[in-house]
């Protein structure tokens, strides 16, 4: 019997984690779309509605129906920005992968040009958004500064000083390594601390921090705290340690 040919890969699979983003995504999807396929590039977009209590889901269906390249994904209880992106992960088929945010604050040309620097690595390679001049709240910007200096206390030598700073690209087999746990808004910083152990080239371009296009951000002051209390279970955890033990026993592994 004859064994079901795969369907073929796509190049990129993008994900998108969709938390009440209802009034966002409608005007912020198609431009970030066209803009890939225009450059050539062949597309699978994931948007996750990641349990949203607004109309994120019907969106989603109408952004289907009009024919863009969209996979849905559901997470049917909120449990943090997380676990929408590695629930889109999951679901990804390309050859490379990334995740972005739903609302905008990256432009279309802008994410396409971060992709771009990962085509043209010559190895496997982080490439990611450092945000300039960010048109923020006072209060997101005083969290991420927080954030950021703190990161960079605990994780000396980590690759960037804007870890949350999105897109995020990485090939397939790369992002099957770092195995992602993070289910929180911890999972930028996983995915920075793991690629600077890993000793990948973490390729940055400088973009412009746009204002969301619609809705609420929903980074508090409280974040900080979350922040604090992620970075420090994190790196005194036992997943952190596990994680390098077994990244060690990959790498110093004997050739057949």
């Amino acid at each position: 019997m004859l064994e079901k040919a795969e369907p073929n890969k796509p190049e990129l699979s993008l994900v998108v984690p969709c938390y009440n983003e209802g009034l966002t995504i409608g005007t912020t999807m198609p431009p970030l779309a066209a803009a890939f396929l225009n450059a050539g590039v062949d597309l699978e977009m994931i948007l996750v509605d990641n349990g949203s209590s607004d109309n994120t889901s019907e969106v989603i269906d109408s952004l289907i129906a009009r024919g863009l390249p969209i996979q849905k994904g559901i997470v049917h209880v909120n449990r943090g920005y997380g676990l929408g992106v590695l629930t889109g992960l999951r679901m990804a088929r390309g050859k490379s992968v990334g995740f972005i945010c739903a609302d905008g604050q990256v432009g279309p040309k802008e994410a396409l040009e971060v992709y771009q620097l990962l085509q043209t690595a010559p190895g496997p390679a982080l490439a990611k958004a450092r945000r300039r001049f960010r048109k923020d709240s006072l209060t997101r910007k005083v969290v991420s500064v927080f954030f950021n200096g703190l990161m960079l206390v605990v994780f000396p030598g980590i690759a960037s000083i804007d870890i949350n700073g999105n897109p995020k690209f990485m090939d397939t087999e790369t992002m099957k390594r770092m195995d992602l746990s993070s289910t929180d808004w911890f999972l930028d910083a996983e995915v920075v601390i793991k690629a600077s152990h890993m000793q990948l080239k973490v390729l940055e371009r400088n973009v412009p921090g746009f204002a969301r296009e619609a809705g609420r951000s929903h980074v508090r002051w409280g974040a900080s705290v979350e922040f604090l209390r992620n970075i420090l279970t994190y790196r005194l955890g036992s997943s952190w340690r596990s994680w390098r033990k077994q990244v060690a026993m990959v790498t110093e592994a004997p050739v057949a």
